[in-house]
């Protein structure tokens, strides 16, 4: 039996309060542990919850049947779990960001976190959202990091770990956070074995086309089941 998991937000915690993408994900890592022995999951990241994925898929293979990349950073085993960020923030002009605010944090200040301007919200995550949900969305922002400092130490992801479990890729293609085109890269970098595409669809599909985001995690839980 499948299910659907989806990485939620734990307001326990500050971003400042945490140094690793594994501190980050321990939540999801809890759950994944105190599942029963016959049960297997589909999981779900979204944006930076790729990375969250990969640390999970390469400690629970054979706890997971599909994981679903939903236009999200999505590491290889060839390189260091940075890479694909890396790249990422390579290829994004500082103007792109559109006054996020950066902070270095913790006791070296090797942690940087970040906090959405209203205007990156606004034209580079929900453009094609519903208003009232660009506006929820302002209300719960909270800084997050994108860990990179602490990814780039780490060993790579594993081929008999996370190289094992099936990966399906949904690209949003009107997504202005994660382009399309950075999405498609990173899907010829590391092929996955399903891909699908959403037309007119912003960086939150979860808002922006519900239905059909739902339709295909269904279709991709039965394909894979």
């Amino acid at each position: 039996m499948s299910f659907f998991l989806l990485c939620g937000i734990d307001t326990t915690r500050s971003i400042t309060e945490i140094s690793t993408c594994v501190q980050y994900s321990e939540p999801l890592m809890q759950l994944m542990a105190s599942l029963p022995s016959d049960e297997k999951v589909v999981l779900v990241g979204h944006s930076f919850g790729g990375l969250s994925l990969a640390i999970v898929m390469d400690k629970f293979p054979e706890t997971i049947s599909v994981s679903v990349f939903l236009s999200a950073f999505m590491p290889d085993t060839k390189h260091s779990p940075s890479f694909v960020l890396d790249k990422f923030g390579s290829n994004m002009a500082p103007e792109a960001w559109m006054g996020t605010e950066f902070e270095p944090y913790g006791s070296d200040s090797s942690g940087l976190s970040m906090f959405f301007s209203h205007e990156f919200m606004k034209l580079g995550l929900y453009q094609l959202s519903a208003v009232e949900d660009l506006e929820l969305g302002l209300l719960l922002k909270r800084p997050g990091s994108l860990f990179m400092n602490d990814l780039s130490k780490m060993k790579n992801f594993s081929d008999e770990g996370y190289g094992c479990v099936p990966r399906a890729y949904i690209v949003c293609k009107e997504d202005r956070a994660i382009p399309e085109e950075f999405q498609k890269w990173m899907i010829n970098n590391y092929p996955a074995n399903l891909l699908k595409e959403m037309e007119q669809t912003d960086h939150m599909p979860m808002l922006c086309k519900p239905q059909q985001l739902c339709d295909h995690f269904i279709e991709i839980a039965y394909k894979f089941d």
